[in-house]
This record gives C-alpha cells, structure tokens and sequence, in this order.
C-alpha cells in the first residue's frame, strides 16, 4: 500500500467489497464520500440546532441546580401547597423537555463520529481525488448548510442564555 497521495482510479476504499477498478466507478466512489461529507456538515448544523432549542426550552430562571434535579428536597418547610406542586411539576417539564434535546443531541453526535471517522478512513486510503471528494463535500456542506443555521437567529439573540 503506497503511504502517498496519488491519481490513480484503482483503489480498496474502506472494505474489500467496495473496490474500485475503473474511472466511472471511482467518479461514483468520490461522489459517495463527497455526499458523506455533505451529511457530516448537515449533522453538525442539526446538533447546533438541538442545542439552541434545548436552551429556548429552559426558562431563564431555571440554574443549572434546578435543571439538573439537584435542589429536589430544598422546600422544606410545607408552607404553600399547590404552589410548590406547580413549580415541581413545571421544574420536571423542564426536565424531560431537556433529556429529550440531550438524548437528540447524543444520537446526532454518535452519527457525527461514525461518519467523521469513515471519512478519515476513507482519505487513509492516500487516494487524491477521494481527499479532493472529501474537501469538495465539506466545503459544499459548509456553504449551503451554514446560512440555515442562522435562520431563526432573531428569537435567540432575545434570550438571556446566549
């Protein structure tokens, strides 16, 4: 196996399956990894995304101590009945509002790392049109997805968090 970059259309990329043997089939091969950094890029912005709905989802008077269930047995002293029941049942709103995100987030980042670490692998293969492939894909990715994420930035430049 060469250890540098070359333009060469015969290649194993990844798999002993996925062999490439001819210019058509490496043209498909760095349209693949090109669209495979696309959907890094996508994956990125969508984590963003998550986050910046898991922050508009706390109230800003919630601390990290409330979100995080730490304050539970602070009321003490059972003066105010249902209003301590509202602020429980509000806080464990809250809560499972900001799991889901967390949940949402962990899933997207888990997809963000296999494809991040395919495409490494993939550029390993010391192939220069799949580095070029992969290049071209991220900074497609970057310049089309980008501008979605600032969509929407009016909502959250009102809130305290950010």
């Amino acid at each position: 196996m060469e250890m540098t970059f070359s333009f060469s259309d015969r290649l194993v990329l990844l798999f002993d399956c996925w062999s490439v043997h001819s210019p058509t089939g490496l043209a498909l091969s760095v349209l693949v990894i090109l669209l495979l950094s696309v959907l890094y890029e996508v994956v990125k912005m969508g984590k963003a995304k998550v986050l910046r709905r898991a922050l508009l989802a706390v109230p800003p008077t919630f601390s990290q101590d409330t979100l995080l269930g730490l304050n539970e047995g602070d009321s003490g002293d059972g003066g105010g009945g249902d209003s301590e029941d509202i602020g429980g049942q509000e806080r464990e709103a809250v809560q499972g509002r900001w799991f889901r995100y967390h949940v949402g987030q962990t899933l997207l980042h888990v997809v963000q790392v296999v494809v991040g670490y395919t495409l490494m692998l993939a550029v390993m293969s010391y192939n220069a049109w799949i580095f070029l492939g992969v290049v071209a894909g991220s900074a497609l990715g970057y310049f089309v997805v980008y501008p979605l994420l600032c969509v929407g930035y009016g909502a959250v430049a009102s809130h305290p968090i950010q």
